[in-house]
């Protein structure tokens, strides 16, 4: 856009639609058959207009359409070079598969992972933690089953849950699967597969002293919590720190019992810990026996980073209206928010000064298809702004500059 510093001649969405490797989505369309009986909706052009629902937060098909038709003269920036019907959008989400949106996500995550590094992580057990746990998303007809009784009144409303591992370092979920919300957790351990000497955090809901047992051989080490009713047999007891407060009451290694008539056994280690901050006792369970009690309790303090990346998806890209009333509709919504949510991500990570992630949610939603250089914007508003407002005062002076020298043309050839 001219000679600007501030203007960019790509709007903000076709800058972040730049961290995406559009020759992976080629490739992964067609490997996995995205695009066979195609003509032109494809699969990459799918994912671009399910970004820019993300982005935009938009709650139907129909507003959809309407907001590419008031930017259809930007839309060759996206790779777009026509406005997509809403019956062709309806079909796409009823049936392409959502795995393609899958490896767009995954492929993305492993580009960029190594810059979302947490620097504050500097301990090589924290570099290694893994944090698992699901959240629920509430669906407004009964398409997958949810999760309580059947109400008295109404109908019952489905849910879809979405099974997360985070990893610590980069707090961005690199495992995620979907399943009805019915499904219990504890399913998806076995699912679950991680480098040797890991560390994998859960909480309770989580018991399957089975799979435990799979963990111990593989060396994957889990953090949890015990559950009130474990039948668990003492063996032996470890010193505990003599510092007072270290919070550490007991250090021991029980044997859990499980299976059929409770005859198969697991050795895990109980650690009692007292949180003075909040009065409350916790009770932790593991399979590492070498790391230091208070260390054990400060890894499953971690497991609070998976909440809070569930509050934030929620918040920012709020799932309470679907473009689509079938499984695979749904699943490709969420995928695009998480996606969004990466991407974002990113560019937070690129930017030193430090952003809320819902003030650069509502910067973007609110500029989307703007022509503005996002980081240059990001990294210095206040500046941004008036050097913009500068640029666009002087456009006006020059356009006004030129009709007047237009005008006494015109007065001396007339």
């Amino acid at each position: 856009m001219g000679k600007g510093t501030n203007f960019s001649g790509q709007p903000i969405f076709t800058q972040l639609l730049n961290l995406l490797d559009k020759s992976k989505i080629s490739k992964a369309s067609k490997a996995l058959g995205a695009d066979k009986y195609v003509k032109r909706f494809t699969g990459h052009k799918h994912i671009v207009v399910m970004l820019f629902v993300a982005f935009e937060g938009y709650n139907s098909i129909r507003e959809t359409v309407l907001g590419l038709l008031s930017n259809a003269h930007r839309l060759g920036h996206l790779g777009l070079d026509y406005v997509v019907r809403r019956s062709t959008l309806s079909e796409a989400n009823a049936r392409r598969t959502p795995d393609i949106f899958a490896r767009v996500y995954y492929d993305t995550y492993r580009r960029y992972s190594g810059s979302l590094t947490d620097s504050s992580l500097s301990k090589q057990d924290m570099k290694r933690l893994y944090i698992m746990d699901s959240t629920t998303i509430t669906l407004f007809k009964n398409i997958l089953k949810g999760v309580g009784r059947n109400p008295e009144n109404g109908k019952k409303k489905g849910g879809i849950k979405a099974h997360t591992i985070i990893r610590s370092e980069d707090n961005q979920p690199c495992f995620i699967r979907y399943t009805e919300a019915a499904k219990h957790d504890h399913l998806l351990l076995k699912e679950v597969n991680l480098p040797e000497d890991s560390i994998l955090c859960f909480d309770k809901g989580y018991v399957d002293y089975a799979q435990y047992e799979v963990f111990t051989r593989k060396r994957i080490w889990y953090v949890t919590r015990l559950k009130d009713n474990a039948l668990y047999q003492a063996r032996e007891e470890f010193d505990i720190p003599d510092d007072a407060d270290s919070g550490v009451l007991k250090d021991e290694q029980i044997e859990l019992s499980y299976g059929k008539n409770k005859t198969e056994k697991h050795l895990s280690r109980r650690i009692a810990y007292w949180d003075s901050t909040n009065g409350r006792l916790f009770e932790f369970i593991t399979n590492n026996m070498e790391l230091p009690a208070e260390v054990i309790a400060r890894i499953y303090k971690k497991r609070w980073q998976i909440e809070l990346l569930f509050k934030q998806l929620k918040q920012n890209f709020p799932l309470k209206y679907f473009l689509g009333d079938n499984e695979n509709a749904i699943i490709i919504q969420i995928w695009s928010v998480m996606l969004a949510n990466l991407l974002l991500m990113i560019l937070k990570s690129q930017i030193k000064r430090k952003w809320a992630f819902s003030n650069m949610v509502s910067v973007i939603r609110q500029h989307l298809m703007s022509y503005i250089d996002v980081r240059r914007f990001f990294e210095n508003p206040e500046k941004a702004w008036q050097e913009l407002i500068e640029e666009q005062k002087s456009r006006q002076k020059g356009m006004t500059d030129q009709y007047s020298l237009f005008a006494q043309w015109e007065g001396a050839c007339f």
